[in-house]
């Protein structure tokens, strides 16, 4: 009787993970076509030539975030050889893989000037794809204030998109600074734009 239970039990959680792993899937797939759909840049029949890597869970991380007071700031040099003001708003330690990494977390002094973007944070960031799979000067993450909770962020690399400048070169596109590389592939988000891939 125990047995019979143990297996029902077994069967029932099996499927609640499944229907929940199909809806995650299925959002980002949604997510995915929106970003082509709304994307600014690219325009017509040049959006059939996104890539995205398969949707995978293991890259939707739970991070701790610790708060950096940061009232100095630094600059960002961007893809034209131009500077951009930012502030070290804090860090994201996670885990992948069994293995720790950490990443820093911007805010655009411009932007902060802004009502709409005050709470904007910027995850810009390198890895071991980067100047193969994916785009050569990086690929960027965004979230808001309000979507730190606690100590607390969920992170996705499934949303990790190229900036403008992996599209056309008149951008001027912050290069993510070298602390902010993760020594392992992240093969998740956006790939590298092109015909041929």
């Amino acid at each position: 009787m125990h047995k019979v239970f143990f297996i029902a039990i077994s069967c029932f959680m099996c499927n609640i993970i499944y229907a929940q792993k199909d809806i995650y899937t299925r959002t980002l797939k949604e997510y995915q076509k929106n970003y082509v759909s709304n994307h600014e840049v690219v325009k017509g029949k040049e959006k059939k030539f996104f890539h995205f890597y398969p949707i995978n869970s293991k890259y939707n991380v739970a991070c701790f975030f610790e708060k950096i007071t940061d009232s100095v700031g630094f600059t960002m040099t961007t893809s034209a050889k131009t500077i951009k003001h930012y502030y070290k708003y804090g860090r994201l330690d996670f885990m992948i893989d069994g293995k720790e990494y950490l990443l820093y977390v911007y805010q655009s002094k411009d932007l902060m000037q802004t009502e709409e973007y005050k709470d904007y944070l910027f995850v810009p960031f390198t890895d071991a794809t980067t100047g193969d799979e994916t785009y050569g000067s990086g690929r960027y993450l965004e979230f808001f204030k309000k979507d730190i909770v606690g100590n607390t962020l969920q992170l996705d690399f499934n949303k990790a998109y190229n900036p403008y400048c992996a599209y056309a070169p008149n951008f001027k596109c912050p290069i993510p600074p070298k602390e902010n590389f993760l020594p392992v592939a992240i093969k998740a988000g956006e790939m590298n734009f092109g015909k041929g891939l």
